[in-house]
């Protein structure tokens, strides 16, 4: 199965830069990548066109006008652009494993999705990253217990170890924990089966909720990516959420009419 990494972005090309590095040095290559664009000036593209040109991934650019906050429609329109028959939901400035495509495509089962999970880096931890020659993961996990010890990062056993596929993956029933659209994994057809993302959801918040609450409303079962697809977000400053109480209420909306 060929899966569609679906990689958000909007005006950060160095996080952006080391993503991409990372998805180079995955363990599994069958898999292709869409840069979701909300709207980046004209230096994103020309960076991806001059990628491109080195680059062995397969690499697609799917951009609309910045006129604001739009992460659900750019990732609806990229969606309908990938070949894949498994979407990964990956944000621009989140550095990944070597293995983590592979961990997802363990994960993967019918009937079933994966919310992942991430470890926060601080912003002085980012800052010295960015600043390296390449991404280089080997280095990072070498340095690993120094960055947590120094509140560099806030997770250091779930990138050392890694836990395989089981019921206890499971939720049992719809949670607001740990979703985070940043990385999260569904097949394309249940994808597509309940519209994708909503993009009356604008501005920053919770649509990624929203997705997951109709995902799980289909009667798909929540998988915990957990301890197997920790993402490195690196540190960014906390965007507008004026929008994201209008947004939080109107999925709670949904899910009290579900109870009913």
């Amino acid at each position: 199965m060929k899966i569609s990494v679906i990689v958000a972005t909007y005006n950060r090309i160095d996080a952006l830069d080391f993503v991409l590095q990372s998805l180079e040095t995955q363990t599994d290559s069958n898999f292709e990548i869409l840069i979701a664009d909300d709207g980046s000036k004209s230096d994103t593209q020309d960076f991806i066109n001059a990628l491109k040109l080195k680059s062995k991934l397969q690499i697609k650019h799917v951009w609309h006008e910045d006129l604001g906050f739009r992460l659900a429609l750019i990732r609806n329109l990229a969606s309908a652009e990938a070949s894949g028959e498994y979407f990964i939901f990956l944000d621009g400035d989140c550095v990944v494993q070597p293995d983590f495509v592979a961990q997802h495509r363990s994960l993967a089962k019918k009937g079933c999705f994966t919310t992942g999970s991430r470890a926060l880096l601080n912003e002085a931890l980012t800052k010295d990253i960015l600043s390296w020659p390449h991404w280089d993961f080997t280095k990072f996990r070498k340095n690993l217990l120094s960055y947590r010890l120094s509140g560099g990062i806030n997770k250091y056993w779930p990138l050392k170890i890694k836990l395989g596929d089981g019921a206890w993956r499971n939720y049992k029933k719809f949670v607001w924990r740990r979703i985070k659209g940043c990385n999260l994994a569904c097949w394309k057809a249940d994808a597509l089966a309940i519209g994708g993302f909503d993009e009356t959801m604008t501005g920053w918040g919770h649509e990624d909720a929203d997705f997951v609450f109709r995902l799980q409303n289909r009667g798909l079962i929540r998988k915990s990516g957990s301890w197997a697809t920790e993402v490195l977000h690196l540190y960014h400053r906390i965007n507008d959420q004026s929008n994201a109480a209008e947004n939080e209420r109107r999925v709670r909306e949904k899910i009290l009419a579900k109870a009913q």
